[in-house]
C-alpha cells in the first residue's frame, strides 16, 4: 500500500525523516510527540472492544518528536538516486532528460586525478556524455556544465525522496527548498 507518510521534525521544526503512519502512531502512543502541525492526514483503525466500538487514531501530517537526530543535520548521504533527483534526471552536459537506467554519476574532476565523491564534485550525466568527457575535466573535454552542483538541504532531501507530499507538508518544507528544485516532477 502506497499511502501518505508523516513528516517527522525535531522540537525546533528541523525536518528529520518520513515516517509510515504506523511508525508515527508509536511516537503518539508513547507520548513522545511535542507538537503537531497540519490536518489529520491518516486515520488508523484498530480492533473492536467487547461493546463493538472500534478504536481510531488520527495521525497529523507533521509531528515534532522529542530528542535530536544529529544525523539529520549532517550532509545527506550521496546516492545516485538522490543525485539524479537533485538534477531532475537531466544530463548536466547535454541538457537532455533521461530514465535513471541511462544516467551515470560523473565526477567533475575525475577520481583518478584526485576528484572526490562529494555532492559538489559530482553531477548527473548521460552515458554518452560521460564517455565523451572520459578522464578529463569539463574544460579539457570542451564541455560546459549547465548547472552548479550543490549539497541539498535536509528540506530538499525530504522533498526529493517523497513524491506523495501532502499540502501541509509541502508548505512546511518549502521554506528550505531552492526555487528551481520545486519545479522538478
Amino acid at each position: 500500500m502506497n499511502c501518505a507518510q508523516v513528516l517527522r521534525v525535531d522540537k525546533t521544526g528541523f525536518p528529520v525523516s518520513w515516517l509510515t503512519p504506523q511508525a508515527a502512531s508509536l511516537f503518539i502512543c508513547a507520548d513522545r510527540v511535542l507538537w503537531f502541525h497540519g490536518d489529520v492526514s491518516i486515520v488508523l483503525r484498530g480492533g473492536t472492544n467487547h461493546q463493538g466500538q472500534r478504536s481510531e487514531l488520527g495521525i497529523p501530517a507533521i509531528i515534532a518528536t522529542q530528542g535530536v537526530d544529529k544525523a539529520a543535520k549532517d550532509t545527506p548521504a550521496l546516492s545516485n538516486q538522490l543525485l539524479f533527483l537533485r538534477d531532475n534526471y537531466t544530463c548536466l552536459y547535454c541538457g537532455i532528460r533521461f530514465a535513471s537506467r541511462d544516467l551515470s554519476r560523473d565526477h567533475i574532476i575525475p577520481v583518478s586525478r584526485g576528484g572526490a565523491d562529494t555532492w559538489t564534485q559530482v553531477v548527473t550525466s548521460c552515458k554518452r556524455c560521460n564517455n565523451q568527457k572520459a578522464d578529463r575535466t569539463p574544460e579539457e573535454a570542451g564541455m560546459q556544465l549547465l548547472a552548479v552542483p550543490f549539497v541539498p538541504s535536509r528540506h530538499e532531501v525530504l522533498f526529493l525522496s517523497n513524491r506523495r507530499i501532502l499540502g501541509d507538508q509541502m508548505d512546511f518544507l518549502r521554506s528550505g527548498i531552492r526555487a528551481g528544485l520545486l519545479n522538478t516532477a
